[in-house]
């Protein structure tokens, strides 16, 4: 199989879909890795490096598009590479189709296979794609919002862990998940006073028992979240609904509760956003003022960081990219119930529910695609 790696063209995205380790493992089992140059430089991995590991090096996204059987991505593909992708073609990324009609559409328009990480799913429920990038995207969250609270940055002017004789900054988590426990964990370590709130009461139990002293849970509802929002200096959108579109939990009613220049981070603006307010925004532009609260949304918080983030994702991704290079894609899905579930569109047909049903496609089957 030939496997194409473009470069990421998302703004602000510098991380990139492969590293040498795995391009070295596809050459051994006999497969063509060909890259765009200058893919792995935000993460700092030189065009050489590649080179050494076996990969083949082109001028520009054409080239790996037009060679590769597979391509493998971080990002969804933007508008500029629509007409790149062929029917049949293999397509592994990063997706999140129930915040974009305009990509769902453009993806069934190709006939392309669409395998998104966000759903493979293991047994028990796991995402094992998904947690790397949750775990970044939750700790990078605090990090954030401790910076925008700043007031050069139209913040409180809030020190997250406050100083002695002075009270430490009140911080709720809509979510308690891998984003939200991540969040949770970093906002106490600063000295942060913590709310994490969710549905899940299990998943409430077990935050209570590992997290330290100054993280305490709630049951999330309307009222509680209102309860909380009118003391939080920083509030963090860390709610994930499994190939759907994310539940607005904070209206634009609500945000009214707050205090003047209160920050919002929302982790979840890739599958729509926590806050009725929430618009995309880009590490270039990361922050807008709604109702006198501080958002940010950025769509790829990980990209920022790219020299832990691409090296934390692929350490997920590399084992399914070669079950799909060594088998091809349809044997690796039969083979794989982890995979099946990752496959969201194929030769013009959506095969997963909720997108089906958000954007008004009939369902169909991943096996009848596979047979």
């Amino acid at each position: 199989m030939i496997v194409g790696i473009p470069k990421e063209i998302k703004e602000g995205e510098y991380r990139v879909s492969i590293v040498p380790a795995i391009v070295e493992s596809l050459v051994k089992g006999g497969h063509e890795v060909v890259i765009e140059t200058g893919a792995g430089r935000g993460s700092g991995i030189e065009d050489s490096d590649y080179a050494e590991a076996g990969a083949k090096i082109v001028c520009g996204p054409e080239d790996v598009f037009g060679a590769a059987d597979m391509i493998v991505k971080v990002k969804e593909p933007l508008a500029g590479e629509y007409p790149l992708i062929r029917e049949g073609q293999v397509i592994f990324t990063y997706f999140h189709f129930a915040a974009s009609e305009k990509l769902t559409r453009a993806m069934v328009d190709t006939k392309a296979v669409c395998i998104a990480y966000e759903t493979i799913e293991e047994d028990g429920g796991g995402l094992p794609l998904l947690i790397p990038m949750s775990e970044v995207a939750g700790r990078m969250a605090i990090q954030e919002g401790a910076k925008y609270l700043e007031r050069p940055m139209e913040g409180r002017g809030i020190l997250l862990g406050g100083v002695p004789g002075v009270a430490p900054a009140n911080v709720a988590i809509l979510g308690g998940g891998i984003s939200g426990a991540n969040a949770a964990r970093v906002a106490a370590g600063l000295g942060a006073k913590v709310v994490v709130l969710d549905v899940n009461l299990d998943r409430l139990r077990y935050l209570a028992d590992v997290m330290p002293s100054n993280v305490t849970t709630l049951m999330s509802n309307s009222y509680n979240i209102r309860a909380v929002l009118k003391d939080a200096d920083l509030v963090i959108g860390a709610v994930l609904r499994h190939g759907a579109k994310t539940p607005v939990l904070v209206t634009r009613e609500m945000l009214k509760l707050m205090k003047p220049r209160a920050v919002l981070v929302d982790v979840a603006v890739d599958q729509g956003g926590v806050f009725e307010t929430t618009r995309p925004t880009t590490h270039t532009n990361p922050v807008y003022m709604e109702e006198g609260i501080v958002h940010y949304c950025v769509t790829n918080m990980p990209g920022a960081v790219a020299g832990t983030s691409t090296y934390a994702l692929t350490n997920a991704t590399g084992r399914y990219m070669l079950q799909l290079a060594n088998k091809g894609w349809k044997t690796a899905l039969r083979e794989s119930a982890a995979l099946r579930k990752g496959l969201n569109i194929a030769y013009g047909h959506v095969t997963l529910a909720a997108v089906a049903e958000l954007f008004g496609y009939e369902t169909v089957s991943v096996e009848s695609v596979l047979n």
